[in-house]
């Protein structure tokens, strides 16, 4: 393999983040450039984007529109997490391992305590015995906990699950914070209401995605528990955040949350995700690391196969859960054709 000629690069299935913008959010992007108005949020898409949220997680919340993930969940867990406090997490999780100590930061100084977990997912009991050292001066404060919805392996955590996690964070006055940055795919996974999903299952401060699945650049910080708003919009100032023609950014999440635009994409995401799953798991030298329940496809491959679709100019990053996994991330705009034509390119290897 080492004489094939490598092609131009294929950015398809290497992460969500690789699709563009569908078209519902340009649009919405085009009228909101019509005329003028007032910056910094207080224009009408970013008033009225409050009421709209409201509708879909059928519970007064208040919402932050914000330009990305990590901003995002960082800044959310400051309004929860003073400097002396600490998170509890997944070690896997994206605020641990890809988000560069922005959640230390904006913290002023927080603590990341991890989590084992299984398969992705921290568990009650796990989450029960590590919460120590609460008023105990020589120790960081147990402050919050959070949670990625889709996790780093894929998987989806059940509505069970997540309310047996809040029910011990509550129980030791914690905070819950979810890591939303697929959230659509997770909803979609698993057929329930927003509400279902976060507030009725204790989620206390949503980090609310929107870009991997059909916005340019638009998330949300949304919170159920109002008394954890706090200083936000000062820490969002501060962190360059406080856009001043924040009505792009609410306009693309407005067009989003509307006309089911956010469910449709992610539903395509994950049919494509499965689709992606089911072709790798017909081939004997391919195994299936985890049970594929979003848009995420985590396999082992052999080296020959790798060495082809880099030939072929897949971007394969065989770093993903520290090497024993490869990544492949479908998109609300993969088609089956993609899935199809990456297949044959791996038979092709055989």
């Amino acid at each position: 393999m080492a004489n094939i000629k490598t092609k131009r690069k294929r950015v398809k299935f290497a992460s969500d983040n690789v699709a563009g913008a569908c078209p519902e959010v340009l649009d919405a992007i085009l009228k909101a450039n019509e005329g003028d108005s007032t910056p910094y949020g207080n224009d009408q898409i970013s008033t009225e984007l409050q009421n709209k949220f409201s509708e879909i997680f059928e519970k007064d919340v208040v919402v932050f529109p914000i330009a990305s993930g990590t901003a995002a969940n960082a800044l959310a867990l400051a309004t929860m997490t003073p400097s002396f406090g600490n998170v509890y997490c997944h070690k896997l999780s994206h605020i641990n391992t890809d988000e560069c100590g922005a959640p230390e930061f904006y913290t002023g100084g927080g603590k990341l305590i991890t989590l084992n977990g299984i398969n992705g997912k921290i568990t009650a009991k796990e989450l029960d015995e590590a919460i120590t050292g609460k008023g105990v001066v020589h120790h960081t404060q147990p402050c919050s906990v959070s949670i990625t919805q889709v996790c780093e392996t894929g998987e989806v955590y059940q509505l069970d699950e997540i309310k047996q996690i809040s029910e011990v964070a509550h129980k030791h006055n914690l905070n819950m914070h979810m890591d939303g940055a697929r959230f659509a795919n997770a909803l979609t996974s698993l057929n329930c209401s927003p509400a279902e999903m976060t507030w009725k299952s204790g989620i206390d401060v949503l980090s609310f995605g929107a870009t991997k699945n059909g916005c340019i650049a638009a998330e949300a910080i949304i919170f159920f528990k109002k008394d954890l708003v706090g200083n936000i919009a000062f820490l969002m100032k501060r962190a360059g955040h406080l856009l001043s023609k924040m009505r792009f950014v609410s306009a693309q999440l407005d067009a989003y949350i509307s006309n089911d635009v956010w469910l449709k994409n992610a539903k395509h995401a994950n049919e494509m995700g499965k689709k992606l799953s089911n072709g790798l798991a017909k081939h004997n030298s391919i195994e299936i690391a985890y049970p594929t329940e979003a848009n995420e496809v985590f396999a082992k491959l052999p080296r020959d196969i790798i060495d082809r679709l880099n030939s072929e100019g897949y971007i394969i990053n065989e770093d993903e859960l520290d090497g024993k996994a490869v990544r492949f991330v479908a998109a609300w705009n993969t088609q089956a054709s993609d899935v199809e034509s990456f297949l044959d390119t791996i038979k092709q290897s055989q």
